[in-house]
């Protein structure tokens, strides 16, 4: 032992009988002990050390209980015994593979069985309850950090203890004998630490230690079964007396049938002698008869492997071994858990089990903790219903939230099991406890179904019904089969597994019995698999005809101006964002589309996709360049329709179901949703396969060691696929008959009459299919599938049919002479110019391909393998990065640097790819530096010197349409080309965002008319607020550059009501937020492809622009020095606002004025004022105008202000309504909106006083 060490434990005290005797630096001595294992290094030397001592019988636990009334040793104490009696699997992270390293976990786990047998004490467990009763009495506001520690560790101590693993070689006891965890237990239940267990689960100020209880109630009952604490202390059961019996007579049986064929064996000589015997009808290695020279009472053991050595199978071929089998604890201890459990139940078990599904939902417990959950769930509701069941004491773990919960777990755990092979084994262990966790909710279920109460019973149908609706549900066990594995899952999980399916299907046919139509959910997944695409040309079209065409088309184009409609815009979509097509390659499907909006004579139609095809693809001018004149666009168009452009077949889609066995089926496209009318048998003939008939194969050679119940299960699955189905051939195989052979051959046969009459049927049906099939027998060698067995029994198919179709003599000429021509031309793919050159328009590309590598003109297929466009330039060349460098250089300073590299580099490449080589080069340091630059008005012009009002406004308006298309370019620059059909998606939904969001004056009107109709119900606040939130996300969209769905959460009661209404929802819609999209969403959305722009001219039109005209007018003149002054204090701080926030407020002011222009000109009062005058009012009511508009960002942002500057403006407002006819042709005509605003919600609140 290490001097240090030894001088620290010296330190602490000595024992001497009873008694022990601290020393005076007994407290340093425990910290140093902490701080020595803290620096412990890989072996554990400390750890090791201190249990070869036993620390813990010989000092800690004496000092615990003699000094308890010191609390900071007791604290120390406790402390450094939760650290030594941590698992060895937490001190060496896994069990080790090294010899030295699985010698020293070997070695701490001797210590902590050693450790746990001292805790096997009542006045250990006395003190710890005594010390954690005092601490649970003082209320959350008197408790300390301290308290709360300790309390911690208390629970982790008793954990920790309880974890201990039992050690076999010294526990050699029988059944119903105390073992060493049983005297824990006893301990536990003596000194009331059980009932501070039960405390802790039902107390509602005690929820933080949910997960520490649940661990110690795992551990408590490890050894334990639900039936076997059911059944403590009750006389056996008529059922359980039968069931002995039977097992007793199969028993006896099969030891008289071994004595009997033993006496039949035996001659009348005494078989001392040996002898030579020949075996009739057994080939030996040549072609003679096996030479027997041995005892004939030994014969029937004889195989051909004796004497040979045996095959070692590989470590990842085993079997994985069993888990260790259950013991009966002592009865005593049985007794007070089977109450431990009642009182559980009726008290804690629904509110603990809440909380863990809530911490494990949220993720706030460590990793694997759901094992507690699973193994709690399946342990309780087991003992539930062999105590008498009642729904109402698991009820919350009864509901379809659990299956949900507990399918997911299954479907993790499998997943694990294929990537981690190292973890394997606790994989496999996490999945069975899952799969009995989901076999006892069906089991509660079932049971649910027989209880006398219709409302119980009402619930269970609620719930078959939702689990057999859903296809994830229904289909899980057919997973499950599907992907067993013996060498990564145990016996015990196949025979549950097998045992559940069987539960399952009785069930689900009982309710189908009941019912005449059962509709349940499908899943099919749809495929796009391309057959052979060829290019075919346009249908061939005279040139009278296409100058016909071309004159209509042009008269047409001509006499609307080359204007189109709103609704025809909008309408027009010119890629497919579903298509698998990657954006880039659309782009010809877009030209053939133009082409054919020609032909059918839709002129306008086929102007509108061409200029919508330009917004997409601008690389190149293949649509035009974006300053293209009307005249080009026509000369264009004409051009399209007098060409030859290839068209693509289309491709055939191949929906197929999606069974739920295949989880690694990645090439899905989508999954579609539909519903059926179920039918039990056709769900049974999913079943009928030699992927799932062979688990159960592989139980049924266990049938001697299975219950009778497991051996039921089994017989009738495959009772099922041969009787039911009719599929008895899919039971042709040899291994299976060599089971039924051994199955008649038993002596207790008489046991297994279920499987001795199935075996007899199956042989029978063979017999009677081999008489008429000679080829029956070779058939026994092989699995079969359903299309071989319908073979088997029905006969097979013909040979040559479905024979592919032959190429003539004149045909394979003309392909060697195209193939002559073409061979030395430059095509990028020759095949696809030789398929519209064939005579014989049926060949595909398959057939063309192989019947050149047949005629021996090319060597391989691989030669004409089709190339994928966007791949042919994957690396950058030395000139190729100069070039690029140069025109960066060139366009650096330009409005849009990206747009004009892509249109002037030689290599085409895509945008995302330039956009990661400059930044790899480092001429860019972030993609922001890429976007294209919005064009800004000269300084001059900006502030508004030398410029009109109507002239700022208006030029304003005039950048409205860039501010969507520029989001929409910086969006596509951050695009990756990995992503193209998501891109695509995207920017098709951009689109039409952008187009629906810049806000017409008739859009407006709407709005308004929306917005007084709220406001006259009262909606004011809520209005308000949805503005609110409106600039605040246009401001951080602004600010962060990155957009993202933002939720609106209503906090006040009035929000939420009109969140509720129709009318607002209806509003919420216009302004293009959307509804929750699925159960999962609560709150409407505002869309991530709505940019700030658009989000402040959304928020401006919620002002009711008709009553502020109108106040305007009222109101000139009637303003006082008090706001004059207000309205400069807020033109200095409408400086700070930025110019954007400035300029979407004019825009949406502008729009305002146009639509109201001439009411106010009507109306207006005849001004006096001189030319002169006019003209400084003019500016001065721009100048206010501005500021207000600048501030009234800030107004929106501050809830609070703008109630008290409402209260602050109230008398001005009442001014004009008393002094409305006052002579106001000194002052300005409208004003301030912000002011404005403010007056008509004041005006609207005294109107509902």
């Amino acid at each position: 032992m290490n001097c240090e060490l030894l001088a620290t434990c010296s330190a602490l005290g000595y024992l001497e009988g009873d008694t022990y005797h601290k020393e005076a630096d007994c407290l340093e001595s425990v910290k140093d002990l902490i701080r020595y294992l803290r620096h412990e290094d890989d072996t554990r030397d400390v750890r090791q050390q201190l249990g070869d001592s036993q620390i813990i019988q010989n000092d800690l636990l004496p000092i615990i209980v003699q000094y308890k009334q010191e609390k900071a040793l007791f604290d120390a104490c406790i402390r450094l015994m939760v650290n030594l009696t941590q698992p060895a699997m937490l001190c060496f992270g896994k069990v080790p593979d090294d010899p030295v390293f699985r010698h020293h976990f070997i070695q701490v786990t001797s210590h902590l069985q050693a450790y746990k047998e001292a805790f096997a004490s009542e006045g250990v467990f006395g003190i710890l309850s005594e010390t954690l009763y005092n601490l649970l009495q003082l209320d959350w506001e008197q408790r300390e950090e301290e308290d709360n520690l300790l309390i911690e560790r208390i629970l982790l101590l008793v954990r920790n203890v309880l974890h201990v693993p039992a050690d076999p070689c010294e526990e050699k006891k029988v059944d119903d004998d105390a073992s060493v965890h049983d005297r824990v237990l006893w301990a536990i239940h003596m000194s009331g630490f059980d009932d501070l267990v039960k405390f802790l689960a039902s107390a509602q100020s005690e929820q933080q230690w949910s997960m520490h209880v649940l661990e110690i109630i795992s551990l408590m009952f490890r050894d334990q079964t639900p039936e076997g604490l059911v059944s403590a202390g009750n006389a056996r059961s008529a059922e359980e007396k039968q069931r002995d019996s039977q097992e007793l007579e199969a028993l006896r049986q099969k030891e008289h049938a071994e004595k009997r064929s033993r006496t039949l064996q035996r001659g009348n000589r005494h078989s001392r002698f040996g002898g030579s015997y020949v075996v009739q009808g057994l080939k030996a290695i040549g072609d003679k008869d096996v030479v027997y020279h041995r005892n004939l009472l030994n014969f029937r053991n004889y195989t051909h492997d004796i004497g040979k050595a045996v095959r070692r199978v590989p470590k990842r071929n085993r079997r994985i071994q069993e888990c260790e089998d259950k013991r009966r604890s002592a009865l005593n201890v049985r007794l007070f858990l089977r109450d431990f459990c009642v009182d559980f139940l009726e008290n804690c078990y629904n509110r603990l089990m809440y909380l863990v599904k809530e911490n494990l939902i949220r993720e706030q417990t460590q990793q694997h903790d759901e094992t507690y959950y699973l193994w709690a769930l399946s342990f309780f509701m087991a003992f539930n219903r062999g105590n008498g069941f009642r729904a109402d004491l698991v009820s919350e773990t009864m509901s379809i939230r659990t299956f949900h919960f507990i399918e997911r777990n299954i479907t993790n755990y499998y997943e694990m099991l294929l990537t981690d092979r190292k973890e394997a084994t606790s994989w496999s262990r996490r999945m069975h406890l899952a799969l009995k966790a989901y076999q006892e909710l069906l089991l509660t279920v079932n049971e649910m179904d027989r209880s006398h109460d219709e409302s119980i019973r009402q619930s269970s149908n609620v719930v078959k019904s939702n689990i057999f609706y859903m296809m994830e549900y229904r289909e899980i066990f057919l997973t499950l089969l599907r992907k067993y594995d013996e060498t990564k899952q145990p016996h015990s999980y196949l025979k549950d597994l097998v045992e559940s399916t069987h539960l399952f299907l009785r069930m689900l046919e009982r309710f189908c019995k009941g019912r005449k139509n059962l509709i349940v959910q499908r899943k099919r997944v749809k495929r796009k698999k391309s057959r052979g695409k060829k290019t075919q040309s346009v249908a061939e079209t005279s040139p009278e005809l296409l100058e016909d065409t071309w004159k209509i088309v042009e008269e047409e184009l001509r006499a609307t101006g080359f204007h189109l409609s709103e609704s025809l815009t909008e309408s027009i979509v010119p890629f497919d964002a579903t298509s698998e097509t990657p954006l880039e390659e659309q782009r010809t499907e877009a030209m053939v589309r133009v082409q054919d909006a020609l032909l059918a004579r839709m002129g306008p139609e086929a102007l509108g996709l061409l200029r919508a095809a330009r917004e997409v693809w601008p690389e190149g001018d293949v649509f035009g360049s974006a300053d293209v004149e009307p005249e080009e666009e026509l000369e264009l168009l004409k051009q399209i329709l007098h060409a030859n452009l290839p068209r693509p077949t289309p491709e055939t889609l191949v929906e197929e179901e999606d069974d739920g066995a295949e989880l690694e089926e990645e090439e899905m496209e989508s999954v579609q949703v539909s519903e059926l009318e179920f039918n039990f048998l056709d769900f049974i003939k999913k079943f009928a396969n030699p992927s799932i008939v062979h688990p159960y194969l592989l139980l049924l050679k266990s049938y001697s060691k299975n219950t009778p119940h497991t051996n039921h299960c089994i017989a009738r699955m495959l009772h099922r696929i041969a009787v039911d189905l009719k599929m008895d051939a899919l039971l042709f195989q040899l291994s299976i008959f060599h089971l039924f052979n051994k199955i008649l051959s038993d002596p207790a046969a008489a046991a297994y009459k279920e499987l001795v009459t199935f075996a007899k049927y199956v042989m029978n049906r063979f017999f009677s299919v081999a008489a008429q099939n000679n080829k029956a027998y070779v058939e026994l060698l092989f699995w079969k599938n359903v299309g071989a067995v319908r073979e088997m029994t029905e006969g097979y198919s013909k040979d040559g049919e479905g024979k592919k179709p032959t190429w003539t003599e004149e045909e394979e000429e003309e392909l060697r002479k195209l193939y002559m021509e073409h061979r030395d031309s430059e095509v990028p793919d020759i095949v696809e110019t030789l398929l519209p050159l064939l005579s014989n328009s049926d060949r595909t590309r398959r057939h063309v391909v192989t019947q050149l590598v047949h005629m021996g003109l090319v060597d391989n297929a691989k030669e004409l393998k089709k190339q994928k466009k966007g791949t042919r330039i994957v690396l950058w060349t030395e000139e190729q990065e100069e070039e690029l460098q140069m025109l960066f250089e060139e366009y650096k300073d330009s409005d849009d640097v990206l747009g004009n590299i892509l249109k002037k580099i030689t290599a085409k490449r895509s945008r995302a790819r330039v956009v990661d080589k400059l930044l790899s080069m480092g001429l860019v340091s972030e993609r922001r530096e890429l976007y294209k630059k919005r064009s800004r008005s000269a300084q001059g012009k900006k502030s508004g010197d030398g410029m009109t009002e109507e002239e700022f406004l208006a030029e304003l308006t005039q950048e409205l349409p860039d501010d969507s298309v520029d989001m929409d370019d910086e969006d596509e620059s951050e695009e990756s080309e990995g992503d193209e059909d998501e891109q695509s998606e995207r920017s098709q939904n951009g689109g039409k965002k952008s187009q629906s969001f810049n806000l017409t004056v008739e859009r407006r009107a709407d709005l308004g008319a929306m917005v007084r109709a709220l406001q006259k119900e009262g909606m004011s606040g809520p209005l308000l607020w949805l503005q609110n939130c409106l600039n605040r996300t246009a401001s951080d969209r602004d600010e962060d550059g990155v957009s993202q769905p933002v939720p609106l959460v209503p906090l006040a009661e009035a929000s939420e009501e009109a969140m509720e209404n129709k009318s607002f929802q209806r509003l919420l819609r216009k302004l293009g937020i959307r509804p929750p999209a699925d159960e999962q969403e609560t709150f409407w959305r505002i869309p991530a492809e709505i940019s700030p722009s658009q989000l402040w001219s959304a928020a401006a039109a919620l002002t009711p622009r008709e009553d502020e005209s109108e106040n305007a007018e009222e109101q000139d003149g009637l303003r006082d020095p008090t706001e004059e002054q207000q309205q400069q204090e807020e033109e200095e701080e409408g400086e700070e606002v930025s110019g954007e926030h400035r300029a979407q407020a004019l825009r949406a002011l502008l729009l305002a004025r146009k639509r109201k222009r001439h009411t106010v000109m009507d109306t207006a009062p005849v001004s006096d004022l001189t030319p002169a005058d006019a003209t400084d009012s003019v500016t001065e009511r721009s100048q206010e105008k501005t500021s207000n508009k600048r501030s009234r960002s800030r107004l929106l942002d501050d809830d609070e202000d703008e109630e008290q500057e409402k209260g602050d403006d109230s008398s001005p407002v009442k001014d004009v309504d008393t002094n409305g006819d006052a002579d106001s042709d000194g002052e300005d005509i409208s004003a301030p909106v912000k002011r404005r605003r403010k007056m008509v919600l004041i005006d609207e609140e005294e109107e509902e006083d």
